[in-house]
């Protein structure tokens, strides 16, 4: 075989490995701290205004009008009466606002990422993962602006173009885009919405 009809192998080096996944990544909590000291202070205040009628009752000295009053209209009114229904509505959406807050975890604007290690969590904020891929999109030829939001399942990404074909604009910043929310290390792939446009004229 001649030299020039020899065949010349370009070795390849494998890809890097992707770091192990430990366990599935789940949600963050919110704390809710907010909506729990309100309730424990309202309880407290109500529990600790009714010990002290209780109390004043059983020393033999008469009960607080509002207790009386409150009696008198538990005892007198109606079942189908509007005030009674109205409050046992008011009742009830606020205990179902309360299991809302004790089953969904809350903190919807991080995004879990994946766990490389057991015992670390990490995660990353939607704004935050937003102004990554616009500094990647921006990079794109022919983009003159974008504007990136990021949702908890997709990713939408608005360019304006002012050369080149908008199609083909659309195809690499669909590609760079992509290639960036890999690189963010999401335990969970989001889709994208990826829509191109020419300026306003003027």
């Amino acid at each position: 075989m001649s030299d020039d009809a020899r065949a010349t192998v370009t070795p390849v080096e494998d890809p890097a490995p992707a770091p192990p996944v430990h366990g599935r990544a789940r949600r963050f909590w919110s704390a809710r701290r907010l909506p729990s000291a309100v309730v424990a202070l309202l309880a407290l205040a109500g529990a600790g205004l009714l010990l002290y009628d209780v109390a004043a009752v059983r020393a033999d000295r008469p009960a607080m009008a509002w207790r009386r009053r409150l009696a008198d209209e538990l005892a007198t009114r109606p079942l189908d009466d509007p005030w009674v229904l109205g409050g046992a509505a008011a009742a009830m959406a606020v205990g179902l606002w309360l299991l809302v807050l004790a089953l969904t975890p809350g903190l919807r604007s991080v995004l879990p990422m994946r766990r490389a290690t057991p015992d670390v969590r990490a995660g990353l904020d939607r704004a935050a993962a937003a102004l990554v891929l616009r500094d990647r999109a921006m990079e794109v030829s022919g983009v003159q602006s974008v504007k990136v939001s990021a949702g908890r399942r997709k990713v939408k990404v608005a360019a304006v173009s002012h050369f080149r074909d908008p199609d083909r604009v659309r195809a690499d910043l669909d590609a760079v885009v992509g290639e960036g929310m890999h690189g963010l290390g999401l335990a969970r792939p989001l889709r994208r919405s990826v829509r191109v446009r020419r300026p306003k004229k003027r």
